[in-house]
């Protein structure tokens, strides 16, 4: 009986214990929860009459990182709704694709260490979108600043040159050029850097953890995105985010008409929009 009274008393501990943990946790994501900073909610009625529209301006457009997570979403969601007559991949490799969707794409393959060297690879494109980028683990410190900043910078420095009006930023939640995190700080940094260019339209888009499963993820990330998952399916969108609805909130929001040449679009109204799209 002893045994079997601690047994519980120690059972009755351990759930309390992630109880409270769990409020917690909830109490922490409903105080970060992000407020939408742009409506989108009505917009769903309207998308198909303004990609409609957009077709007709017979548009071109450019990608850069369609190799990674996000570009490889962002291409299907371009071709699916095929509202550029051109669609160019710039990337420092050939990449290959099966089938006739794939057929019309363009492929420039550049060296972005010598990108004045390709500007004809980023001339006549009416749109960019940009969603390269690496991690610090893969790259190292010096690596990751290159890439993340250095590259993505450059890439929109020859771009804006050769007549690009609108270019697209995939950054991250909580980027902040004067953050103590290198991570977040390199994103705030081209961020600022890429807004002083002066581009007709320039949209920033902060997704939190992305939603995806990756082939060469590992165990610490294939558990955080679980975590997320689970949180996000609770009702808390501001931590994560689907990465198809980056996507598609992407594509949406490039026939849109802002009233600022710059806007940032937070995790929640990512998802928001994103969402809408897809309906």
């Amino acid at each position: 009986m002893p045994v079997i009274k601690l047994l519980c008393t120690t059972l009755g501990k351990t759930l309390g214990f992630f109880t409270v943990l769990v409020v917690f946790i909830a109490a922490t994501l409903n105080y970060f929860e992000d407020s939408e900073t742009v409506k989108y909610t009505s917009m769903a009625e309207d998308i198909k009459t303004l990609e409609e529209n957009f077709r007709q301006q017979n548009k071109s457009c450019f990608i850069l990182g369609a190799s990674g997570e996000t570009g490889k979403v962002l291409l299907q969601e371009l071709l699916e709704h095929n509202i550029f007559s051109k669609i160019t991949l710039i990337g420092r490799r050939q990449l290959t694709f099966e089938g006739k969707t794939y057929e019309n794409l363009v492929q420039e393959v550049v060296d972005f260490e010598k990108l004045d060297d390709y500007a004809a690879a980023f001339q006549g494109h009416d749109v960019g979108y940009c969603c390269l980028g690496t991690t610090r683990a893969k790259a190292g410190a010096e690596g990751f600043i290159r890439v993340d900043h250095d590259y993505v910078l450059k890439s929109a420095e020859v771009a804006k040159a050769g007549g690009c009006a609108q270019f697209h930023l995939e950054s991250s939640r909580g980027a902040d050029k004067k953050s103590g995190f290198l991570y977040l700080k390199v994103k705030g940094q081209v961020e600022a850097d890429i807004e002083a260019l002066g581009f007709d339209r320039f949209a920033i888009y902060r997704p939190g953890v992305l939603l995806v499963d990756r082939q060469e993820s590992r165990p610490a990330e294939w558990m955080a995105r679980k975590f997320f998952s689970a949180v996000s399916a609770v009702g808390f969108r501001s931590m994560s985010v689907p990465i198809q609805e980056v996507a598609k909130a992407m594509v949406s929001n490039t026939v849109l008409q802002p009233e600022q040449k710059t806007e940032i679009l937070e995790n929640k109204d990512i998802a928001t929009l994103g969402k809408s799209a897809g309906k």
